[in-house]
């Protein structure tokens, strides 16, 4: 398991919940190349391995790691740092999504959500990084 050589942009996606997994892979693979993990420990394991993503996705309630503890770890990494992170979560609470965006997350969204929302999204924090003209 690894991202290809291709020039599409990558993304890695850390759910836990098959349903979403499905959703998520299935809406995001016509555009991008998506990886699916379903922790946040795996998440870091498969980027020590070399596969670094321009963006994480991930849910903030998975096993192991869960979101939050993945923004920190991503964050404070010299390699990763820079990788943005958009979290998805059924956690409505502002207090969570002030705590996520204060750790470094780029864009916090609450589940159920528009696919259309999610893509736009996704643009403008790629279009941040600089990355959106590698979106074939």
């Amino acid at each position: 398991m690894s991202f290809s050589n291709s020039n599409k942009v990558k993304i890695l996606v850390v759910e836990d919940d098959p349903f979403m997994q499905a959703i998520l892979k299935e809406f995001l693979n016509a555009t991008y190349e998506v990886e699916m993990l379903s922790n946040g420990m795996d998440a870091l394991a498969f980027m020590q391995n070399g596969n670094i993503p321009d963006l994480i996705i991930s849910d903030l309630n998975t096993p192991k790691l869960g979101g939050l503890g993945l923004i920190e770890q991503v964050k404070i990494s010299d390699f990763f740092s820079s990788v943005p992170i958009i979290i998805l979560s059924g956690e409505e609470t502002s207090v969570k999504r002030i705590q996520c965006l204060d750790s470094g997350a780029d864009d916090f969204i609450v589940k159920p959500f528009n696919p259309g929302e999610l893509a736009a999204r996704i643009k403008v924090v790629l279009r941040r990084m600089g990355k959106l003209n590698a979106i074939s």
